[in-house]
């Protein structure tokens, strides 16, 4: 019964978002115009096929706490617009358990995309393009591990990029290689793409939609993550300075192996550090397939010898913090 009701009031939920006059979460935005950017952006997700949490979980409507009704590939979003008349977008991933090393309930991870368009009026969701995209892995935490790049260095302008989601922690990856750089916790074997993905709109905090009402609990950093943006001026103009081939870490200075690069070989060359190394988490090779050339973690993991043995006790005591 329980389950049945879950349904209906989604479906309920989803028949009036599709109304494109309606602004049901008051932030300037269409629900249909939303709907339809949720829709042409969402990144495809891969996933461990074995993960013990399954799949990103759908939560009951209209309960303050958060409660799992089916760990059924649901993916919630945020959409709301930011300066210079451009919009944000948040994909948010949520998990019944952190299931990795020193796990905990509930897991909230996301990725987010920033969109202009040159008809910034637009309430046409094709007239819009992605510029930045950004890849959340444990924010807020000594492992933050998380990653910014531009839309073009992902081919990703036009419709979501492909994201790495790893195995139990759940840390969200703009190249298969980065999983490997979460305090040693993340890893990104054994993948599938998540398929059957229901994509429903969160709206906004103090506006909810969809019985979105477990936005505000405590149990988890949801809020926080709602009522703030990633694409923060500063972090964008450090991507601005970097080539167009660089995967950017969003807070270096969290990075217990700053220092390095990812570095590989190609056919023709090959890419060594640099001065940007402290900012850089990946190089990807200057193609369309935008296949990667390497990671910084095995390059240089020898080199880094006792430094990085202590860097690892450290975070081993706070390892508790994963999120």
């Amino acid at each position: 019964m329980k389950r049945l009701v879950v349904v209906l009031a989604l479906a309920i939920a989803l028949h009036a978002q599709q109304n494109a006059g309606v602004d049901r979460d008051r932030d300037g935005l269409p629900d249909g115009f939303e709907q339809a950017l949720l829709e042409r952006f969402a990144p495809t997700f891969m996933v461990n096929q074995t993960d013990c949490s399954v799949a990103p979980a759908l939560f009951v409507p209209n309960e303050k706490s958060p409660t799992v009704a089916e760990e059924n590939s649901t993916v919630y979003g945020q959409v709301f617009p930011t300066a210079n008349r451009r919009i944000e977008i948040h994909y948010y991933h949520l998990w019944r358990v952190d299931c990795g090393r020193m796990g905990h309930a509930l897991d909230t991870e996301h990725v987010s995309v920033l969109l202009a368009s040159e008809a910034s009026g637009s309430r046409d969701a094709v007239q819009w393009q992605a510029l930045y995209w950004y890849a959340a892995a444990h924010e807020d935490t000594i492992c933050d591990a998380s990653q910014i790049t531009r839309a073009s260095t992902l081919n990703a302008t036009t419709h979501g990029p492909t994201v790495w989601i790893s195995s139990g922690k759940h840390g969200s990856f703009l190249a298969e290689e980065l999983c490997r750089h979460g305090c040693g916790g993340d890893t990104c074997e054994a993948m599938i793409p998540l398929t059957h993905v229901t994509l429903l709109n969160l709206g906004e905090f103090g506006h909810p939609m969809n019985g979105s009402t477990f936005i505000a609990s405590k149990e988890w950093p949801l809020q926080q993550k709602m009522t703030r943006s990633d694409m923060r001026s500063p972090l964008l103009t450090r991507v601005d300075h970097l080539p167009e081939t660089d995967i950017a870490w969003a807070n270096p200075s969290k990075r217990p192996a700053q220092a390095t690069i990812a570095a590989g070989v190609s056919t023709s060359d090959a890419l060594t550090l640099s001065d940007r190394k402290t900012n850089t988490a990946l190089v990807l090779a200057g193609n369309n397939t935008g296949s990667a050339l390497g990671t910084s973690y095995r390059s240089v993991k020898s080199a880094l010898g006792k430094s990085l043995h202590k860097v690892g006790q450290a975070l081993g005591k706070k390892d508790a913090s994963e999120k």
